[in-house]
């Protein structure tokens, strides 16, 4: 059975290497240190240091090309791709030349990818609702679903309501970064303006009654073991929640997030998961399917 991914970040597939192409000026050293960080603003921090070097279309189309090798190297077929809408607006590019560099570069490709536009909460409703409707202006071109990344505390989701009933009246579908540095009560946000996956969401076994809701109503979660660890959401495997959540009938997917970033792969995550949490090569299976059954297109 070949891989679906559903939580991947376009800028997060930059790794050390990739982004010395973007900067030759960057010695190996100075990415080291970037690349050290143990907590989540370090995370953002690395996440911002990559996007700073983007500063042509021709970027992103570079990045792209080095994602689809990286995803056919790890037997992917299918992956639905985040690029962050949100950061190219504020840093003042013309959106569609981004967006028409990276449709460029994944034609020829064997690899299905469709693209998730997302926002950056903590930069308010407006901005929100700006980039909603630019990805808008693209479905039917490759974007089938909007959402919203940042920081949970300083953007809750019950402030997007409106903008998520825009993407959804346009024909998106939708998902939402929850629950991974932010309460339980990020995750039940989330599904209440109409989230139909949630980014992360390991935060949820915390509140048994929203175990039940994302059981009951059959919303997945993108879980991201390694990534939970690189940033802090989980302190260790031993305290991180994904064997739980399958255990009480929760739907999960195993995903990268920014494996650029974290120097992670998908099949590594499976790996993790067996050997770590004791999930079985059946069970496996059935997580790797739940990215198919669950996937937007």
């Amino acid at each position: 059975m070949a891989f679906a991914e559903l939580h991947l970040h376009l800028e997060g597939t930059v790794d050390r290497e990739t982004v010395r192409l973007l900067d030759p000026n960057l010695t190996p050293e100075a990415v080291a240190e970037v690349w050290n960080f143990t907590d989540f603003m370090g995370f953002i921090n690395c996440f911002k240091f990559v996007a700073q070097r983007l500063i042509d279309p021709s970027d992103y189309a570079l990045i792209t090309r080095r994602m689809i090798e990286n995803l056919e190297r790890q037997h992917v077929t299918y992956a639905e791709v985040t690029l962050a809408a949100g950061v190219a607006l504020w840093r003042g590019f013309d959106f569609k030349h981004v967006w028409q560099a990276v449709r460029e570069a994944q034609q020829g490709s064997a690899i299905k990818i469709v693209w998730n536009l997302d926002a950056i909460r903590q930069f308010g409703a407006d901005h929100v609702m700006e980039v909603a409707r630019l990805a808008a202006e693209h479905v039917g071109d490759g974007a089938v679903s909007f959402g919203v990344g940042g920081d949970e505390l300083r953007g809750p989701a019950h402030l997007f309501k409106d903008a998520y009933q825009y993407a959804k009246d346009a024909g998106l579908r939708l998902t939402a970064h929850a629950g991974e540095t932010g309460p339980a009560d990020s995750v039940r946000q989330a599904l209440d303006i109409g989230a139909e996956r949630i980014g992360h969401g390991i935060r949820a076994i915390d509140d048994p009654d929203l175990v039940r809701r994302l059981r009951e109503e059959r919303i997945p979660l993108e879980v991201c073991i390694t990534s939970n660890l690189k940033t802090g959401a989980a302190s260790s495997l031993d305290v991180h929640p994904v064997r739980q959540l399958f255990d009480q009938g929760v739907i999960i997917t195993l995903n990268t997030d920014d494996p650029g970033i974290f120097d992670c792969d998908l099949a590594g995550e499976f790996a993790l998961a067996a050997s770590h949490f004791g999930f079985s090569e059946n069970e496996l299976n059935a997580i790797r399917q739940n990215a198919w059954d669950y996937r937007f297109r």
